[in-house]
């Protein structure tokens, strides 16, 4: 396989990572505003903060190949390129088990209101996505993929001159890793605005939400901008991406519209 196709397909792989990740973590932001969060135990509280956390470090993990493609290798292909990609998936996926078995600790317990079942619950999930994350692949490495990982220590001091085309594919994709979870998050941040609990809070934490607001909006349209100049250059002709950009544009304005 050749090395730019193994990189888009490391890319691919955070892709599938960070849209669940970002959209966890938008609905943890929005259940802390709900009325029956107050209503559970302390521990569970505290346990959906350190799931939170938890996330957040996920998705700055994904987001990392990224910014490392652009700024390190200036678009390039390489094998370092290849191994952080790799590296980076393997370790956000600890603290995103983590976060999914807090998620379902906190669930069962909102539910059934036991503590001890919650707890078990949410060990039993954290300890499935674990198994089947690290467990199985490490207990099918001992018999598959041999060939294909000597292949891939022989090329690791490799580097292409990557086409142009591939380097506007795989800035597609690194963008498509990131926007979609920016977009939830925003839908979800704007959401938030319309709480109850959103009016108790302090005004300087009323203040750092609407600047974290704009921060995403502007993050957002800046993505949605490299798509809209980038797709024209692709097969499909500048009509197609013209059409994507202004879309995806109206789109935005229009749920932010609606939302105020």
């Amino acid at each position: 396989m050749k090395l730019s196709d193994k990189v888009k397909i490391a890319l691919e792989e955070t892709r599938m990572l960070i849209l669940g990740a970002q959209i966890l973590l938008g609905f943890g932001f929005r259940g802390v505003f709900d009325d029956r969060f107050d209503q559970l135990p302390a521990y569970a509280r505290y346990a959906d903060g350190v799931g939170l956390g938890l996330l957040v470090c996920a998705v700055g993990l994904l987001i990392a190949p990224g910014p490392y493609h652009r700024i390190v290798e200036a678009g390039q292909d390489s094998s370092r390129l290849h191994r952080f990609v790799t590296v980076i998936a393997d370790l956000a996926l600890l603290p995103f088990a983590l976060a999914l078995g807090i998620g379902v600790l906190v669930g069962t317990e909102a539910i059934s209101g036991e503590s001890a079942a919650s707890v078990a619950a949410g060990m039993t999930g954290a300890g499935l996505a674990l198994a089947l994350w690290y467990g199985l692949p490490q207990l099918r490495k001992r018999f598959v993929g041999e060939r294909e990982r000597m292949i891939t220590r022989g090329q690791s001091n490799e580097r292409t001159d990557t086409p142009l085309q591939v380097k506007i594919e795989q800035l597609l994709t690194e963008a498509r890793v990131v926007l979609p979870g920016a977009q939830a998050l925003f839908g979800f941040q704007l959401a938030i605005v319309l709480t109850r609990a959103f009016e108790q809070l302090p005004r300087a934490s009323i203040i750092v939400h609407a600047a974290s607001l704009f921060l995403v909006a502007i993050a957002g349209s800046f993505y949605l901008l490299a798509g809209h100049k980038a797709a024209p250059v692709l097969p499909g002709g500048a009509g197609a991406g013209e059409a994507v950009g202004h879309v995806t544009q109206i789109g935005m304005t229009s749920d932010t519209s609606a939302t105020r």
